[in-house]
């Protein structure tokens, strides 16, 4: 395919790339996509997800919070795809500069990634809301009920909840990353989700590709843009 062949070439000579995913990315590691139509937003619970996954919800609701939360949220079972694993051959080869990614399942320094700006904050990071002690995602996924720290806290995931605000620091590394490259792959997501698709607008290069299933509002201004699947595209790295 020509356009997989101009992505090839873009790559190639390219030593300053940066690559900006969403779901789709971990969509073909088997990981549920929150907005398709057979995402987690369109199964049925006892509470609407954008609900369940809402810091006021978190805080009134905790024992209905953590129920969904372990059923839907444990991506410790997952492994990284062709695309995390090749990505992390791209930074070890020295090419890719970042990873910045609104998933929260950890698979990209699962596939060996380093410099990884995760904007939504990640499922394998848990600490204690009154002490800070820090947990692994197992202390989460395997306790009974509301997970409680030694100091008898509650223990919430290090995951961005609605009404909750991005990391300052991530988020300004994520941008500083974006606004210095030469090259900024969009793979797997919409653009549809604030603040996280705003940060596209810090690219300043003219090589923008962008890489997913449908159509996106981001079209016009890409350099590439290629409707393929993103294990199909990085298959032929």
């Amino acid at each position: 395919m020509e356009k997989i062949k101009e992505f090839k070439e873009i790559i190639n000579e390219s030593n300053n790339i940066v690559f900006f995913g969403g779901a789709g990315v971990s969509t073909e590691s088997g990981i549920p996509d929150f907005r398709s139509k057979d995402g987690l937003y369109n199964q049925k619970y006892k509470f609407p997800p954008e609900e369940i996954l809402s810091h006021t919800f978190f805080m009134k609701e905790t024992e209905e919070f953590y129920k969904f939360y372990k059923d839907k949220m444990n991506s410790l079972k997952f492994e990284p795809n062709v695309t995390h694993l090749k990505l992390a051959d791209l930074e070890k080869q020295g090419k890719l500069k970042a990873v910045v990614t609104q998933n929260i399942d950890g698979l990209h320094q699962k596939a060996g990634s380093k410099n990884v700006f995760e904007l939504h904050g990640s499922v394998l990071r848990n600490y204690c809301m009154d002490c800070g002690k820090f947990y692994e995602a197992n202390a989460v996924f395997e306790s009974k009920g509301v997970p409680k720290c030694t100091c008898g806290g509650v223990i919430k995931p290090d995951v961005v909840l609605y009404e909750e605000g991005l990391d300052y620091e991530t988020l300004e590394g994520a941008i500083k990353a974006i606004s210095e490259a030469d090259v900024l792959i969009v793979g797997g997501t919409s653009l549809t989700v604030y603040p996280a698709s705003g940060l596209i607008r810090y690219y300043r290069g003219n090589k923008l590709v962008l890489i997913n299933k449908d159509a996106t509002a981001y079209d016009n201004v890409a350099n590439l843009v290629i409707n393929e699947p993103l294990g199909k595209v990085f298959k032929e790295i």
